[in-house]
C-alpha cells in the first residue's frame, strides 16, 4: 500500500458545517474516528456535497497511519504511455486506485509500480 498526503486527494464524508471560520474557511462536524484532525478547513480543500452516493467513500473504508497519512492500494492498470523527457523515455501506467472512481486514477511511472506492487503486473 502506497501512503499519499494528509487524506489528500480524496474526499470523505459528507460532514456537517458548523461555523464559517473568516471568509475562505469552514469548521466541520468530524466524527469521533477523525479527532486528530483539526476541524477547520479551507473552501480549496472541501466539495459541494449532492446527493452523489457513487463519490461517497465510507469513513470505514479510509485507511490511515498513525501521522494521518492516507494509504491507498493500487487495484488495477487501465493503461499505459511512454512519455519523452529531455534525456531519456519513460513508461508510465495510469493505475485505477481503491476506493477512487473513473478520472482519479492517477498517471505513475512504471518501474516504481513494478516494484512496488510487482503483483499488478503479472499476467
Amino acid at each position: 500500500m502506497r501512503k499519499r498526503g494528509n487524506l489528500s486527494p480524496k474526499f470523505i464524508g459528507p460532514f456537517r458545517i458548523m461555523a464559517r471560520v473568516g471568509k475562505v474557511a469552514y469548521r466541520l462536524d468530524l466524527p469521533n474516528e477523525l479527532s486528530g484532525i483539526h476541524p477547520t478547513f479551507h473552501v480549496s480543500h472541501l466539495r459541494k456535497c449532492l446527493a452523489d452516493d457513487v463519490a461517497y467513500v465510507p469513513l470505514n473504508d479510509i485507511e490511515v497511519d498513525e501521522r494521518l497519512n492516507n494509504i491507498e492500494e493500487p487495484v488495477a492498470i487501465v493503461d499505459t504511455k511512454e512519455k519523452q523527457l529531455p534525456d531519456k523515455m519513460i513508461r508510465q501506467v495510469k493505475v485505477q486506485w481503491k476506493h477512487r472512481k473513473g478520472s482519479e486514477a492517477t498517471w505513475e511511472t512504471e518501474d516504481e509500480m513494478k516494484r512496488l506492487y510487482p503483483h499488478l503486473f503479472e499476467m
